[in-house]
């Protein structure tokens, strides 16, 4: 039965009726009930996507979930329910009066004696829950209109030990390869894919930036990449090309950050002002903006252009939901912003043009 039972009830106890469903999953995930093998990393998906979908819910999973790990003798169920934990942080937060119950249970959990817990390592997760759990309740569940992906929830799972450079903080993903690239003033990533994408012969191929490369090679490099892997054997420029759209748009905050975005869209036609606002975007924001700003205008020669059929208004098409990322949920909204997301863009390629571009 559910811990807990809400005020409203939907259609006759239609409420608790999916209060107590994903408790059953979740027992699934966590080995406690019989499972076939081949169904644990869906069930994973089926608990996140509903907490995603249902606000309702989540305070019960969560409850469900500390529940389960408290004085879990089996190591397996135990690191399961951990998992689980960082997982669902990573695309929603419990209700703000439950937030300060559930930091209080992870906080119990970041004892050094928890370290190796029944050769869990209890605590690795729990500092990483608390992490996610401070920021999760900042910036509310994950934004937009798409649910959860089946990879979205596996780099979640993994994320306390293998931490990815894709669907992280930009901050994050400069720890991430400080020790490889100390010296470096942005993302490694994007150095490489942007030239990358130019070696391939970007500037002589039609619908560049436009065309997506096929998925499962796309999907290959990204992997690669991750492990910092230069790959050398690709020639199709739409496969890296594709990548660098994606590694910005799964960025947890986007390139611009939400309390810019008004004075972005405001001022996307005034280029004094569309300046002004992405030369006061955070350093690290700005210099990578810039960087990539200089890249793209490497695309809008007429020469290129004309074998590309890629002018400046269809590489700010394609490029401004990348950078920009609308703070409402209400597709009309997002409609009616997506123009002058692209003229923002479109003003910055046209006019931009400081001298601190990162090498």
């Amino acid at each position: 039965k559910p811990l807990i039972y809400l005020n409203v009830i939907w259609g006759g106890g239609g409420v608790v009726e999916h209060l107590c469903i994903p408790f059953l999953v979740l027992q699934m995930y966590m080995g406690d009930k019989r499972a076939k093998k081949d169904v644990v990393k869906k069930l994973g998906l089926e608990i996140v996507t509903r907490g995603w979908v249902n606000p309702p819910l989540r305070d019960e999973i969560f409850i469900q979930l500390a529940r389960q790990t408290t004085g879990n003798t089996h190591p397996q169920s135990l690191l399961h329910g951990w998992e689980l934990f960082s997982t669902c942080l990573g695309f929603f937060p419990p209700s703000p009066k439950f937030a300060m119950y559930l930091e209080g249970y992870i906080y119990r959990h970041l004892e050094p004696d928890r370290a190796n817990y029944k050769g869990v390592p209890v605590s690795v997760h729990a500092n990483h829950c608390y992490k996610r759990l401070e920021r999760m309740t900042q910036t509310g569940a994950k934004k937009g209109l798409k649910k959860p992906t089946a990879d979205e929830v596996e780099r979640a799972r993994r994320a306390p030990f293998n931490p990815s450079m894709f669907g992280n903080t930009l901050d994050d993903v400069m720890d991430i390869q400080q020790k490889r690239h100390p010296g470096l003033e942005i993302p490694w990533i994007v150095t490489f894919l942007t030239k990358f994408v130019l070696q391939c012969g970007a500037q002589k191929t039609e619908g560049i930036f436009r065309v997506p490369g096929d998925i499962d090679e796309v999907n290959s490099l990204k992997t690669k990449v991750d492990s910092f892997e230069e790959s050398k054997n690709l020639r199709d420029p739409h496969v890296p090309a594709s990548l660098l759209k994606l590694w910005f748009r799964e960025l947890y905050f986007p390139l611009v950050p939400d309390n810019y975005y008004d004075e972005c869209v405001y001022n996307c036609d005034h280029v004094a002002n569309a300046v002004s606002v992405a030369d006061s975007l955070p350093s690290l924001n700005r210099l990578l903006l810039l960087y990539t700003i200089r890249f793209l205008q490497e695309f809008t020669r007429d020469d290129v252009v004309a074998v590309t059929k890629m002018d400046i208004s269809n590489l700010a098409m394609v490029w401004a939901p990348n950078f920009l990322r609308c703070p409402s949920s209400d597709p009309k909204e997002i409609y009616d912003y997506t123009r002058r997301e692209m003229t923002f863009l479109r003003t910055l390629m046209e006019n931009w043009n400081p001298t601190d571009v990162p090498e």
